[in-house]
C-alpha cells in the first residue's frame, strides 16, 4: 500500500485544547440553579438496616432533597446482571454501598446533612475471600439471587456463585497419564484500580416534562440511554446522553455508577445535580480489577511437550456483578490460561464470587492480566522442573495457524514465533548476566474484541474542508486523530482539513463504546467506508467537470484529473464547491458493524530485566523489552503511547499497585497509599515491531490497546525467579515478599 497519511506521526488533534485547559469535562458542566449531590455511604461490609433517621439532615440550610431506598423505586441495575439497588434496601454489602442521597444547594451543605444522618445497622457475618464464599454455609451476599433480572443460573451449585464457565477439549485425564511430569501451582492477584485522573462525575438535569439531560465521565454513552430506559422505566425518547471528554478510562467508565441516583435526586428536586466522586469513594465504591485465585495444573513430557493442563480460575467479584457486561457477567480473560501454547487436552473453569468487598468490573484486558500472570509464570516452573531454558520450551509449543482456542475459534496467521524470538533477539537472552540480575518472559495475545455497530457522517463544505460527525467519546486513546487520518488518506488531502465533530446520543439510533481494542476497527471502518462513498460522488461530479468518464478520473494529493489529459486538473476545492452547488453540504453516512471476532490475533512478548538486593529484597526493574506482532500503523505516536502507556500499568500492577482490604474495608484511600508508577519507578523500554499488513482494521491495521499491560507482571516474576531463585505466587511482588522467600530458602543457623 503507497499510503501518504496513513502511518505518518500526527500530533493528536485535541492535544492544544487539553493542554490549554479548554476541554470540557462533566466536572467542568454548568447548569442554572444546579445542586450538589452527596451520598452517605455504608460502614460495614455486611449488615442489616435497622432504621434511618434524616430528620436533622433535612434542616441544615441549603437542603433541597434528601432520599433513602423506601423513597424509591424497587429497581435495580446492572449491564447485565441487575443486582445493584440505587441505594441499600434493607441491607448494605460492602463499606462504601450508598445508603442515603442527598442534594444541597453547595457541597459544603451536602456535607454538612450527611453527618447529620442516624443509622442503625445490625451487623451480619461477612465473606471476603471467594475460596470461603464458595464453602456449604457461608454468608450468602444476595440471598434472593434467583429472583434477578439478567439471571440465569450458573450449573454450579455452590454458594455466592453467580457466574459459571468452562472450556475444554481432548481428554485431560488421558493427558495426564501421557506425561512425564504433573506441575499443580496457585497464583492469587489483588484488587487494582484503574488510576484515571478523573473520577466518576455526572450531571443530571429532568425538566417539567419529564426530559432528560445527562452529561457523565462514561465511555458508553448509548448504553447509558439504552440501561436507564430499560431499567428505570423511562421512554428511551426522553433521554439524551451528551457527549464530554473522559479524563481516562482504562475500562472502568462503561457502567452507570452514580447516573441513576443523580436522575432521582434531579427528579424529586425538579433542578439539575451534579455528583462527583471523591478519590476514596473511588477506591471504597468504583469498579477496580478483580482480585483472583488461580490453580493451574499441567502435564508435561521430559522433551517439554505440553499434554494436558486443568485450571480453575475463581474472580473475586466483591459485593454486585453490575459493572460487568456479557452472558454471564464474568471475565472471559480466563481462557487466557492456556496462553499462546498447543494444549490438545484442557479443562478450565471459571467462577465469579460474590464476596463483601468492593464491587469490580472491567480493567485494560479484563481477566487476562490476572490469567496470564499465572499462565507464564507456571510455565516459568515447568522449564524449572524440566531444567530447560524458559525461551525454548515456550517455542516448542507455541500455536500455530489453524490451531484452535478455548471456545473453539481458530486462530490464522500466528506471528507468535517471530514476536518471541525478536523480543529475545533484543534483550540479549542467552547472554551472560551480572549477580542477582535475572531476565524473565511474559507472552500473550490480544483480538479485536467484541461485536457491534459504528456510525460515522462525513461532510464537505464547499471549501473543501472534511468534518467526521461520530458519537465516539475522547477517553484519552486518539482515536479522533486516527479517523482524520483514515478519511484524509482516502481523499488524499492532507489531515488538516479534516476536523471531528462530537454528536450525542440523538445523533445516531445506536454507536460503539470504546473498548475491547476495537475502536481504531469498528469507528475506522465507517469513516473509512464513508469517506470512499464521498470519493465516488466526488469522483463523478470531477468527471462532469472534466468532461470525461468517471472511470478515467484521477485523485492524487487532493487534485482531480483526467487520465486523458493529465495537465489539466481541478482542485479538492473547486470540486467541493460543484458538488455543494444542488444542496449546501454534501453529506455521507455509513455504518459497520462486526458481528464475530477476526481470526486474526495480536501477539506481544516482553522480557524484563530486573536486579534484586538480597540482603532486602529490594528489586529493581532495569530494562523492558516489548516485542509486537503489528499490521499498518496508522499513527506512529498514538500507536507508541498506547504500548508503553499499557506497559507502565502492567508494571504498576506487577510490583507496587494494590487496593488493600481488610475484612472488607478499605485502607488505601486516596493516591498516597495507592501507589502508581511516577517517572522514577520507570525502567528503560525497548519497542521492537514485528509488521505484518493481516489486520482486520483498516489498511490492516491490528489492535495495540490492551496488549502492553497483560505480559508485564509475569515476565517480572520469572526474571525475579531467574535472578534469585526464588517465586512470589501472588501479586504485587513487594520487597517484603522477595525478602520472606529469601529468608525461608536460607539454611538454619
Amino acid at each position: 500500500m503507497d499510503l501518504k497519511v496513513v502511518g505518518r506521526p500526527v500530533g493528536r488533534v485535541e492535544g492544544p485544547e487539553k493542554v490549554g485547559g479548554k476541554t470540557v469535562y462533566t466536572a467542568d458542566v454548568q447548569l442554572p440553579r444546579m445542586l450538589w449531590g452527596k451520598c452517605l455511604r455504608s460502614p460495614y461490609p455486611h449488615a442489616r438496616i435497622v432504621s434511618i433517621n434524616t430528620d436533622r439532615a433535612k434542616k441544615v440550610d441549603g437542603i433541597v432533597t434528601v432520599l433513602t431506598g423506601a423513597d424509591l423505586p424497587p429497581h435495580r441495575v446492572g449491564l447485565s446482571l441487575q443486582d445493584t439497588p440505587l441505594l441499600a434496601q434493607r441491607k448494605v454489602r460492602f463499606v462504601g454501598e450508598k445508603v442515603v442521597a442527598v442534594a444541597a444547594e453547595e457541597r459544603d451543605a451536602a456535607e454538612e446533612a450527611l453527618a447529620l444522618i442516624e443509622v442503625e445497622y445490625e451487623e451480619l457475618p461477612g465473606v471476603f475471600d471467594p475460596r470461603e464464599a464458595m464453602k456449604t454455609g457461608a454468608p450468602l451476599v444476595h440471598e434472593e439471587l434467583p429472583s434477578y433480572q439478567g439471571f440465569k443460573a450458573p450449573g454450579e451449585n455452590a454458594p455466592n456463585v453467580f457466574a459459571f464457565q468452562t472450556w475444554s477439549a481432548g481428554d485431560v485425564e488421558a493427558g495426564f497419564k501421557e506425561a512425564d511430569l504433573v506441575l499443580e501451582h496457585t497464583f492469587r492477584t489483588g484488587l487494582a484500580h484503574q488510576g484515571y485522573i478523573e473520577p466518576h462525575s455526572v450531571v443530571v438535569a429532568v425538566d417539567g416534562s419529564d426530559h432528560v439531560d445527562i452529561w457523565a465521565s462514561c465511555k458508553a454513552p448509548f448504553r447509558v440511554k439504552s440501561h436507564l430506559s430499560r431499567q428505570l422505566e423511562i421512554p428511551k425518547e426522553q433521554i439524551r446522553v451528551h457527549i464530554v471528554s473522559v479524563g481516562g478510562d482504562f475500562g472502568g467508565k462503561g457502567a452507570l455508577m452514580d447516573i441513576p441516583i443523580c436522575y432521582h435526586l434531579s427528579k424529586a428536586s425538579r433542578r439539575p445535580v451534579k455528583m462527583v466522586m471523591t478519590y476514596e469513594e473511588e477506591l471504597q465504591a468504583g469498579d477496580p480489577r478483580h482480585s483472583s485465585v488461580i490453580r493451574i495444573k499441567s502435564g508435561v513430557k521430559k522433551d517439554g511437550t505440553l499434554t494436558a493442563r486443568d485450571v480453575e480460575v475463581l474472580f473475586n467479584s466483591g459485593a454486585y456483578a453490575a459493572f460487568k457486561p456479557g452472558d454471564p457477567p464474568n471475565l472471559g480473560g480466563a481462557t487466557f490460561t492456556n496462553g499462546v501454547y498447543h494444549i490438545p487436552n484442557y479443562s478450565i473453569r471459571s467462577y465469579g464470587v460474590y464476596t463483601n468487598g468492593v464491587p469490580c468490573g472491567y480493567y485494560r484486558a479484563p481477566g487476562q492480566p490476572q490469567a496470564v500472570f499465572a499462565a507464564e509464570s507456571h510455565m516459568d516452573l515447568i522449564a524449572k522442573a524440566l531444567r530447560t531454558d524458559p525461551l525454548q520450551l515456550r517455542l516448542k509449543n507455541l500455536l500455530r495457524d489453524g490451531d484452535k482456542l478455548p471456545g473453539g475459534r481458530a486462530v490464522d496467521k500466528v506471528r507468535v514465533r517471530e514476536t518471541l524470538q525478536a523480543a529475545a533477539k533484543k534483550a540479549g537472552w542467552g547472554k551472560k548476566k551480572g549477580k542477582n540480575v535475572g531476565l524473565g518472559i511474559g507472552i500473550t495475545f490480544r483480538h479485536v474484541g467484541g461485536s457491534g455497530k459504528a456510525n460515522a457522517e462525513l461532510s464537505l463544505r464547499a471549501d473543501g474542508r472534511v468534518t467526521i460527525l461520530t458519537a465516539v467519546p475522547d477517553i484519552g486513546t486518539g482515536t479522533h486523530t486516527l479517523l482524520q487520518q483514515i478519511a484524509a488518506e482516502v481523499l488524499t488531502i492532507s489531515p488538516g482539513q479534516v476536523q471531528t465533530t462530537i454528536g450525542d446520543t440523538d445523533t445516531f439510533e445506536s454507536d460503539a463504546a470504546p473498548g475491547g481494542s476495537k475502536i481504531t476497527n469498528m469507528s475506522g471502518h465507517a469513516v473509512l467506508e464513508a469517506a470512499q462513498a464521498l470519493r465516488h460522488r466526488l469522483l463523478g461530479t470531477a468527471a462532469v467537470s472534466l468532461g470525461c468518464d468517471v472511470e478515467d478520473v484521477r485523485l492524487e494529493k487532493g487534485r482531480f484529473s483526467s487520465g486523458r489529459n493529465p495537465k489539466r486538473f481541478l482542485s479538492f476545492a473547486e470540486v467541493a464547491r460543484e458538488a455543494a452547488k444542488d444542496g449546501g453540504e454534501c453529506r455521507v453516512r455509513s455504518s459497520f458493524e462486526v458481528k464475530a471476532r477476526s481470526p486474526v490475533a495480536a501477539f506481544v512478548a516482553q522480557i524484563a530485566e530486573v536486579q534484586v538486593d538480597a540482603e532486602t529484597g529490594q528489586l529493581a526493574v532495569k530494562r523492558i523489552t516489548t516485542a509486537h506482532d503489528v499490521g499498518t500503523v496508522i499513527n506512529p505516536i498514538t500507536h507508541q503511547g498506547q504500548i508503553e502507556g499499557g506497559l507502565v500499568q502492567g508494571l504498576g500492577y506487577a510490583v507496587m499497585e494494590e487496593v488493600v482490604t481488610e475484612n472488607g474495608r478499605v485502607a488505601t484511600t486516596n493516591l498516597a497509599d495507592y501507589r502508581i508508577p511516577c517517572t522514577r519507578d520507570l525502567p528503560r523500554l525497548e519497542t521492537v515491531l514485528i509488521e505484518d499488513r493481516a489486520g482486520p482494521g483498516p489498511f490492516a491495521a491490528k489492535q495495540i490497546g490492551e496488549n502492553g499491560i497483560v505480559a508485564t507482571a509475569p515476565a517480572i516474576a520469572n526474571a525475579l525467579d531467574d535472578a534469585v531463585g526464588v517465586r512470589v505466587f501472588d501479586l504485587p511482588i513487594t520487597a517484603e515478599k522477595i525478602y520472606s522467600a529469601l529468608e525461608s530458602k536460607r539454611p538454619a543457623a
